[in-house]
């Protein structure tokens, strides 16, 4: 006898003799719809993700064992950066991560002998690039690769080690345990390249700290779904974790903590280790909205009135003082010596004008400059200085779609992120007007949704060109971002919130446009969730039941 109990919307399972049964049927409460209970979604084994551009998989079946396999350059030409890939990689393939490692257990039966598979050993893999120049990864870096797996060698080429590092991804998702537990890969031709050239991440360490370890897991995951841009919110009205060198009472009196800082040494650690998986890291610094956490620098925020008086609260940056931009010059200089990516961020959203129109200097300002009581206007001022200030440091900057919206002019070379909703028609415009832009609107993945309602399929379906322009506006997407906005999330869950279901972008911003089939992607992304949980990452289940070979253990 079974009996199921319905509380509060969900079942209760009873079983008899200590044998337990499954509750069928569809699921109707708290997720307000008629739900069936989704099926059981077996991985696949051996497919890469993102899906490649061209790829073409043979029957022939080579064995690996980690005691005869070896990464090779086909020439003279090695690379700091490649000969670290080289023992990672070796390390993920055979160990899956470190503990494993310093356990010295290698996983799928690394050790076993070729002839106990059936199949000829794979005694490498050579790669040959042509440029090892770049110090660290750019918006205009090369990423394209083609990596052959035949009888003899597998064979990797790029023009550049960012496109190793990504064909050095793909080689090791196309190794899979085989039926007798060792190590196989199949025969494989793939001509790979990104769709966009900037498929980001954002993370928010200003609501809650995120810890220095917890990011370097974060760009792990960005490396293993091949996005490329940590976009690094770094600072917002609740705290302000970034010691600056030339200002350092900004993280003395604005971080939660001393213990809650970004230290020099941490973000230099931050950025070697994103370059070494190809990872850009771009910070962001929002003003004049959010910029509470920067009261220390003196009267860079705008005092607040009420009944004709100071009310002892402030507002955004003040505008109207020549001290500000000398300060922000000063600063964001700063900024430019310890952040080598050509872009930073400069925010630009929500700014409320409710202090600005209280304050009688301000107001008084409004009138001499003949801006009437159009505060939007106050705020073109303040972000024309401040991006005039960035092209004298010859630093590329991005912003909200706010700043656009509210008619500032800014350069060809400023991009602007769209995040609000009608996305579509911001893109028309921006682009009309000849603006690079970025999406964000529908990947925000903060925002919690039914479970029962799969929010991925959403994520994947989303073509970032899908708005009405011409073929020249829709050069004129760079790609998008996920992001991660830290109010309810740390280093405790911010890993679990946010893969696979990234993962999804991650695909769409990578593979091709046709790639659309969410039916086709689940297997595959189950599987890249359990390769992610392999490697030490604590990514949640999001296509159903199932199960991972290895769970998680670090």
């Amino acid at each position: 006898m079974m009996i199921c109990l319905r509380v509060l919307g969900s079942f209760i399972l009873l079983s008899i003799a200590g044998i337990p049964f499954a509750c069928e049927g569809n699921l109707q409460g708290d997720v307000g719809e008629n739900v069936e209970w989704p099926a059981v979604t077996v991985p696949t084994e051996g497919s890469p993700w993102p899906l490649p551009q061209n790829m073409q998989t043979g029957t022939d079946v080579f064995a690996l064992s980690d005691m005869t396999f070896r990464f090779s350059y086909a020439g003279a030409t090695s690379c700091n950066i490649l000969d670290q890939a080289f023992l990672r990689y070796f390390d993920i393939i055979f160990y899956g991560h470190p503990l494993r490692k310093a356990e010295g257990k290698p996983q799928y039966g690394a050790h076993m002998k070729p002839s106990k598979l059936g199949a000829n050993l794979l005694p490498g893999l050579t790669v040959a690039e042509t440029d090892c120049s770049e110090m660290y990864p750019s918006l205009q870096s090369n990423e394209n690769y083609t990596l052959t797996v035949s009888s003899d060698m597998a064979s990797l080429k790029a023009a550049s080690i960012w496109g190793v590092l990504k064909g050095l991804e793909t080689f090791s998702q196309l190794v899979y345990e085989s039926d007798m537990g060792g190590l196989i890969v199949n025969s494989t031709t793939i001509t790979d390249f990104p769709r966009f050239a900037h498929r980001g991440f954002l993370i928010d360490t200003s609501r809650h700290f995120v810890h220095v370890k917890y990011i370097f897991q974060m760009i792990d995951a960005l490396a293993v779904n091949k996005m490329n841009v940590l976009h690094w919110h770094i600072t917002d009205d609740q705290s302000f974790p970034y010691e600056s060198v030339m200002f350092p009472m900004l993280d003395a009196q604005g971080a939660f903590s001393p213990m809650h800082v970004y230290t020099q040494l941490d973000i230099a650690a931050v950025i070697a280790y994103a370059r070494d998986r190809g990872v850009r890291v771009m910070p962001e610094f929002d003003t004049p909205g959010h910029a509470a956490s920067w009261a220390s620098i003196k009267d860079f925020l705008t005092p607040c009135y009420s009944g004709g008086k100071p009310d002892g609260t402030t507002g955004p940056v003040n505008p109207i003082v020549n001290a500000t931009y000398d300060f922000l010059g000063k600063f964001f200089g700063e900024i430019h010596d310890v952040f080598p990516d050509n872009y930073v961020h400069v925010g630009g959203d929500e700014v409320s004008f409710k202090c600005w129109q209280s304050n009688p200097d301000i107001t008084e300002f409004m009138k001499q400059m003949g801006f009437g009581t159009d505060y939007a206007k106050l705020e073109q001022y303040y972000m024309q200085k401040l991006l005039a200030l960035l092209d004298s440091l010859k630093v590329q900057s991005i912003v909200w779609q706010e700043v656009v919206d509210n008619g500032v002019q800014v350069s060809d070379t400023t991009v602007v992120q769209v995040w609000l909703d009608k996305w579509q028609d911001e893109f028309a415009k921006a682009t009309k007007a000849g603006h690079r832009v970025l999406l964000s609107t529908p990947w925000y993945l903060n925002r919690v949704g039914n479970p029962y309602s799969k929010p991925w399929h959403a994520d994947y379906k989303v073509n970032p060109r899908h708005f009405n322009g011409t073929a020249e506006q829709k050069k004129l997407v760079m790609g998008g971002e996920a992001c991660m906005w830290g109010e309810y999330v740390d280093g405790t869950n911010i890993i679990q919130r946010t893969w696979p279901r990234a993962s999804t972008i991650a695909e769409r911003l990578w593979s091709a446009s046709t790639v659309t089939d969410v039916n086709a992607a689940a297997p595959r992304l189950a599987e890249q969730r359990c390769r992610m949980v392999r490697r030490g990452l604590q990514a949640s289940p999001v296509t159903g039941p199932g199960f991972c070979k290895f769970e998680y253990d670090l």
